[in-house]
């Protein structure tokens, strides 16, 4: 269907054979900080084991080591500097590594640049031995038209939203049903290649292979939405440093992603214009002083800080609470406003559920969950990820929303159209050779 397609499918094989293995990383590469869990999986058939012992079920796993470390080269959610962005990736999988005592091979990466777009296809064929087959779900993908696009993006993902049979709507996996006529409905999101071909080559100059590409928005829901709000409907809010994903989530799959190129880094950089300070003490005043929603009392709570054009040790620089939240707030606001504006373009306001999740480190500051309400509309809480088995509690924060997002996805991936064998002659009318050669020279 696209210029990833098989790449997208060698990439699953990589996986495959990893959690065989037992070991795997995710890797999460934000504006603000990178991320890496060390994945152990629980063997299918292990040898040498008492058959009396009960095991967990394929695909369980285990968070044996953690690394983090601060972004570098990295605007926006897109690299900018490449070998400064590679050694911040190495030091953050090094970490990891140390602390599982395990050496790493394959990792998945999430990524919230690119500007991310999606589409809606559908589909509709024949079923050809009136038995609904692997073959048949390949051909009803195959048959969605594919929008243009244009040849700079790559697909990123292609969800199966929606089957129908027969039209008894809703099917979820009509492998094994009885009917004449299958049709699906698709999710097809695109982000802009040269982004994405970066952290490929990025993440091939430190030894790694890679072993799935997805949206951070998407990894975000995976970890922070309930059952029932994946099912009645629900939008994650992921503010990260650079960039805010968002996506939407119904009937337990993503119909939209999207981004907003704004994030908590301009909302620190823009303490540090206003109250002139660097970089390190507005977003230390930032963590420990912020908010967005001022009391009678901000105006007399002072913060001392740093005063470059001090004569003498105590000569002292302060600002009120409400300075800095005045200087907070217009960006805040901007940043929801922007997000409104494309949850009004998903068709978010129109499902029957309208429950907003924000997560992601700026998703902290106080007073955000009201504001975010006021804004947005509908019911907004602060959605930290769930727990997996053995991440620290200090990693359990919306900071992790995006890494924890990965390692459950990894573990129980959603059915993608390169999951399924597609005919020949219906796949690769997009194709770019020159991008096939390329990673089968580079993997």
């Amino acid at each position: 269907m696209n210029d990833l397609f098989e790449t997208q499918r060698e990439m699953r094989r990589c996986r495959e054979a990893a959690i065989k293995r037992g070991v795997m990383a995710v890797l999460d590469v934000g504006s603000h900080k990178i991320t890496c869990l060390v994945l152990q999986f629980s063997p299918d058939d292990p040898e040498g084991i008492d058959p009396d012992v009960t095991l967990p079920r394929a695909g369980s796993f285990r968070v044996v080591g953690v690394g983090t470390t601060r972004s570098r080269g990295v605007k926006f959610g897109e690299i900018s500097d490449m070998a400064e962005t590679e050694k911040a990736i190495r030091s953050a999988v090094a970490k990891a590594q140390k602390m599982a005592e395990l050496r790493v091979d394959h990792v998945i990466v999430s990524l919230a640049g690119g500007r991310p777009r999606s589409y809606g296809l559908s589909g509709e064929v024949e079923v050809e031995q009136g038995e609904v087959s692997e073959r048949d779900i390949g051909r009803v993908l195959a048959s969605c038209p594919v929008p243009p696009y244009g040849g700079e993006r790559e697909s990123i993902h292609a969800l199966p939203v929606n089957f129908s049979l027969d039209h008894r709507s809703g099917l979820s996996d009509p492998r094994g049903q009885v009917g004449a006529r299958l049709s699906v409905d698709m999710h097809l999101l695109t982000m802009t290649g040269a982004p994405v071909y970066n952290v490929l080559e990025c993440l091939q100059r430190c030894d790694l292979e890679v072993a799935g590409l997805s949206f951070s928005g998407f990894a975000s829901g995976v970890s922070t939405l309930m059952e029932n709000e994946k099912q009645l409907g629900a939008a994650i809010v992921d503010i990260g440093g650079g960039a805010t994903a968002l996506s939407v989530f119904i009937r337990k799959h993503m119909v939209y992603g999207d981004a907003v190129r704004l994030g908590g880094d301009h909302i620190t950089g823009d303490i540090g214009q206003g109250l002139h300070l660097s970089y390190e003490d507005a977003e230390r005043i930032k963590t420990l002083h912020g908010g967005v929603v001022a009391t009678g009392s901000d105006s007399r709570y002072e913060i001392e800080v740093p005063n470059p054009m001090a004569q003498w040790e105590n000569d002292r620089r302060m600002v009120t609470r409400s300075e800095l939240i005045g200087v907070m707030r217009p960006r805040v606001e901007e940043i929801l406003e922007e997000v409104r504006e494309r949850l009004d373009a998903s068709g978010f306001y129109g499902l029957p559920s309208q429950q907003i999740v924000l997560t992601g480190g700026s998703s902290q500051i106080p007073g955000i969950e009201d504001m975010a309400a006021r804004i947005l509309g509908g019911q907004v809480r602060i959605g930290p990820p769930l727990r997996v088995q053995g991440l620290p509690q200090v990693y359990a924060g919306g900071a992790f929303s995006a890494a924890v997002g990965l390692a459950l996805h990894a573990s129980h991936p959603m059915d993608e159209c390169w999951d399924f064998e597609m005919p020949v002659d219906r796949i690769g009318t997009r194709r770019i050779k020159a991008a096939m050669a390329w990673f089968r020279q580079n993997w």
